[in-house]
């Protein structure tokens, strides 16, 4: 990736960046494409395939506490216009 390419992927982004940050970034880039060709390099025939596949959920259960509704009527008091317990809100169409 030349400097060019990467001006123009930078406006594509819609980052602004400074003389400073286009040379670090430019040889971050580099070295990252250096890095990508190295790995071409390597005979990966005959490797497996690594994955962790987890054998148990590591994520908490769904619970809810208490009384579910009890936190909703501040939020339905705070609304500027309800009907039937539904906050209105306009159409964005």
């Amino acid at each position: 990736m030349d400097r060019e390419e990467l001006h123009v992927t930078a406006q594509l982004a819609r980052l602004e960046l400074s003389k400073d940050e286009e040379d670090r970034l430019e040889k971050a880039v580099f070295q990252m494409l250096e890095y990508f060709a190295k790995m071409k390099e390597l005979d990966v025939n005959g490797l497996e395939p690594t994955t962790q596949l987890a054998q148990v959920n590591r994520l908490r259960e769904d619970a809810v506490g208490g009384d579910a509704l009890a936190g909703t009527e501040p939020l339905l008091n705070n609304a500027p216009e309800l009907e039937d317990r539904l906050i209105v809100i306009p159409n964005v169409l």
